[in-house]
């Protein structure tokens, strides 16, 4: 199970941003994960435009939209590392042409190195469920700093880490009775 603590950390979450449409969402996400990636201002200037132009012919394949308000751009960035998630709370929802029609206005975005691709793919139905969840989106869109975002993370993290390991038990217990009969 991917934990939202493994993949974003507090310094790639951002709260209450005013951001006017998606190009601009695409930058400001392409500029938060060059910056998680090396100190070099040259180097973070490259990697911002080649992860803006990914994020954006990703984007022209498919839309991120999840529905419900919320979007999960993905893409990829160079070998090496580890997956970099960012997450942005907007002030204002926007225009994303998503399948139900409404407006986005929370945004978690995945950065993947190419290398980890296979293994992080299959890990995404189950992570695009547990960000689709009404009630983790109505706590992200109640949080008033970044501190109570990472809060909520974790505290879902720990709930679904407890529900996980509740089906594992339930299933233990239905394959032993099998057995035994």
């Amino acid at each position: 199970m991917l934990k939202l603590t493994q993949l974003f950390s507090p310094a790639t979450i951002r709260q209450g941003m005013i951001i006017g449409s998606k190009k601009r969402l695409f930058e400001v996400l392409a500029t938060i994960a060059a910056e998680q990636q090396t100190d070099d201002p040259a180097q973070q200037t490259q990697l911002q435009q080649a992860t803006f132009e990914f994020l954006l012919s990703r984007e022209k394949l498919g839309n991120s939209a999840l529905g419900g308000g919320v979007a999960m751009p993905k893409g990829r960035i160079n070998e090496g590392g580890k997956p970099i998630g960012v997450f942005i709370q907007l002030e204002t929802p926007i225009e994303y042409e998503a399948a139900d029609k409404r407006e986005v206005d929370l945004v978690f975005a995945l950065l993947i190195p190419a290398d980890q691709c296979t293994i992080m793919i299959p890990q995404l139905p189950e992570l695009i469920e547990r960000l689709q969840d009404k009630t983790l989106a109505k706590q992200l869109r109640a949080a008033q700093t970044e501190q109570e975002i990472w809060q909520v993370f974790e505290y879902c993290d720990q709930t679904c880490a407890e529900q996980l390991a509740l089906q594992l038990d339930e299933e233990s217990s239905a394959q032993q009775e099998e057995s035994e009969n």
